[in-house]
């Protein structure tokens, strides 16, 4: 193993306390887990100013792997927590994991305002389709048609598409990738990570047990490879036609753009008041 990645795991993993982890063998997560300790390995972040947050979910244990200050909160109010931290301690590096159940069905109006006020925060969101941990129940990603255990005969119901939303709420930066593009991924988490205002990575990752076992996609590796072939770099992506984007995805970065957050806002907001108060 090279020095510089045994550095990263004895500077920024739990190793002798909380490992092995609690995820199915071939469970995607693994591999989040691995670039976000190398994104911020490599940004130089101290970790006493790093906070992880995170709701409900097989996601919601990562932070618990990660050797610094972590929140472990409710389902749905991740966000909300990690306001308060944000608000309260601004020179706070803030991170928030999720699911893509946790992140966008009862936490769903939470995201859209963080993206919306433009909160200087990271979003990780974990999209694996189903609600992984609880039984694989549809969630609000889960393809039209699709299997579930709420869902036995085939959702009725469209999906949406997390990227998306959070471009068209406002969010400075949306990047989407996968846990087979790994380098990517990792680029992508650093990106987000040094971003001021709200960045968000929709990270694609395969729930082999519950998701891929209702709907026989085979194993873990067959998953896998289906991001492979689904996935298309957004400068491909344009080109296609519908009839050729019909089954695949876009992988890259959907938005980055300057704005003013929350703080900056709020923060003008206060001074107005002040001055205000003043003259009075």
């Amino acid at each position: 193993m090279p020095t510089v990645h045994r550095s990263v795991v004895y500077d920024w993993l739990r190793h002798d306390k909380k490992f092995p982890h609690v995820w199915c063998p071939g469970c995607g997560l693994g591999i989040l887990l691995g670039s976000l300790v190398r994104a911020l390995a490599e940004g130089g972040y101290d970790k006493n100013q790093v906070v992880l947050v995170s709701g409900i979910g097989c996601s919601g244990r990562l932070p618990v792997y990660v050797d610094v200050g972590s929140v472990h909160t409710t389902h749905g109010r991740a966000l909300t927590f990690a306001t308060g931290i944000k608000l309260a301690k601004p020179a706070l590096k803030v991170i928030v994991v999720m699911g893509d159940g946790d992140a966008t069905a009862i936490g769903g109006n939470h995201l859209i305002h963080a993206a919306r006020r433009n909160l200087d925060l990271t979003a990780i969101i974990v999209n694996n389709l189903t609600y992984g941990m609880t039984g694989g129940q549809y969630s609000p990603t889960t393809p039209l048609g699709a299997k579930a255990t709420t869902a036995p005969y085939g959702h009725s119901e469209p999906s949406f598409d997390i990227s998306a939303l959070t471009v068209t709420a406002g969010a400075s930066f949306v990047a989407r990738s996968t846990v087979y593009h790994v380098t990517q991924l990792d680029q992508m988490l650093g990106q987000a990570i040094k971003k001021k205002g709200f960045g968000v990575v929709e990270v694609l990752s395969p729930c082999h047990t519950n998701y891929g076992r209702q709907n026989r996609l085979g194993s873990q590796l067959e998953m896998m490879k289906g991001y492979k072939k689904q996935a298309v770099r957004m400068e491909r992506w344009d080109k296609l036609s519908p009839a050729e984007r019909e089954g695949r995805f876009a992988v890259g970065v959907l938005a980055d753009r300057e704005y003013p957050t929350f703080l900056e806002t709020y923060q003008g907001a206060v001074e107005r008041a002040l001055a205000a108060r003043r003259e009075g």
